[in-house]
């Protein structure tokens, strides 16, 4: 579970105030995560020495910023300096409730657009759907991250999310849906912060995309759609990596 969507579940309960910034477990220093597959820490900025190494998606408390450099603290508290431009703090809210898509920097509400989600976007996607199971065509819920950018997508521009995550593997392979093969593929996709087979029967291909309406409406077959100007926003500051937290 992504530390940063455990904090916006305390900021949504109200047991953070909406001015807090997510701070991590030894200090009051704000929470970012990594953004790039694997990057380097070292001794120091500049010319120091390379340290320990970070996967994409891992937390890090930031203590200082100096010179493009990010003096920053791990959760198992090693500490060391990162390229700033190789961390971020950005992550996307969305209430299928309210069809509203929340974009926050830490805890600071940044922008807020309308979307258009599924077919059936009432009830929780569990497998894939199709023209004779449109049923089935429906926008997911829970925690998710930004595993690849389509800036040639048929839809303007599309965040792929991490669907199907590790809880969707587990209820389909308690339901029969996925072979243990598939099983295992989606976890180690999970572990490594890649991308998930797409191909099974619990569907795949659950992208933030462009083309919406910009009226709430369900037509898609399980994406969540923005206007075109809305998803360009978007697109100069949503990395890899990046938690999406979809709620019912």
């Amino acid at each position: 579970m992504f530390l940063l969507l455990l904090l916006a579940t305390l900021l949504l309960s109200g047991t953070v105030e909406p001015a807090a910034q997510p701070t991590g477990p030894d200090s009051a220093a704000p929470l970012y995560y990594v953004t790039r597959p694997e990057v380097t820490v070292f001794t120091s900025p500049g010319e120091g020495k390379p340290y320990l190494k970070l996967r994409m998606r891992e937390q890090v408390c930031v203590l200082k910023e100096e010179g493009g450099w990010a003096h920053i603290k791990t959760m198992d508290g090693a500490e060391g300096y990162l390229l700033r431009g190789q961390l971020s703090n950005v992550w996307l809210r969305i209430s299928k409730k309210t069809q509203t898509l929340y974009a926050y920097r830490g805890a600071e509400l940044v922008e807020k657009y309308p979307v258009d989600l599924g077919y059936n976007y009432f009830a929780d996607k569990e497998r894939r759907g199709s023209m004779t199971s449109r049923d089935h065509w429906r926008t997911p819920e829970g925690q998710f991250f930004v595993v690849s950018r389509n800036a040639r997508s048929q839809f303007h521009k599309a965040f792929v999310l991490s669907y199907p995550t590790t809880e969707d593997a587990e209820s389909g392979l308690r339901k029969g849906l996925i072979s243990r093969s598939e099983h295992a593929a989606i976890l180690e996709a999970d572990r490594k912060g890649a991308m998930p087979p797409m191909n099974t029967a619990l569907g795949g291909w659950i992208e933030i995309h462009g083309h919406g309406t910009g009226a709430r409406s369900n037509w898609t077959q399980g994406c969540i759609a923005l206007k075109d100007a809305h998803i360009d926003a978007l697109w100069e500051w949503v990395q890899l990596g990046a938690p999406v937290l979809i709620e019912p």
